[in-house]
């Protein structure tokens, strides 16, 4: 007897963890409020006093190289969201689609989940100065992008 109020509690409660567990993620967008607008704000501005680059005119050119791409998935919000590679890689197209314009007619290159395994598996021992990097080869092709004012 002592182990069936258990066992009933544990039955009792099983449809509410399967209906838990039958829901849909959160949408790119949510993804976004919760885990990026913090420090990007909601409309991808950035916190120049904090140390957080602005999305506008900076984000689609630098997910238009290989480098920048790896940086992107390098970054602390990245790093630290707690999504996991498919969630990234929706967010991170949510991003494109609103602050990702470039003087390119074409559309951008979406992130996969996939990629997003495979670049977050690349080591990245210093993201600063890997975003130096991958601006500098920007530069390079002419392409000023948001400043950056960490060291």
């Amino acid at each position: 007897m002592p182990l069936l109020k258990p066992l009933v509690c544990a039955l009792a409660l099983l449809p509410a963890t399967l209906a838990a567990a039958d829901q849909p993620s959160r949408t790119a967008h949510t993804n976004y409020i919760l885990r990026c607008a913090g420090c990007h704000g909601f409309e991808g501005g950035g916190t120049p006093e904090g140390g957080i680059p602005a999305f506008p005119n900076s984000v689609g050119y630098i997910a238009g190289t290989e480098m920048g791409r790896t940086y992107m998935m390098h970054v602390p919000g990245v790093v630290g969201a707690s999504l996991n590679d498919r969630e990234i890689a929706e967010v991170m197209n949510y991003v494109l689609d609103v602050w990702g314009e470039t003087d390119s007619s074409e559309a951008p290159v979406y992130f996969t989940e996939e990629e997003v395994t495979r670049r977050r598996a690349e080591e990245v021992p210093d993201v600063v100065a890997y975003r130096r990097l991958a601006v500098d080869e920007l530069t390079e092709m002419g392409i000023t992008v948001a400043e950056y004012p960490w060291p």
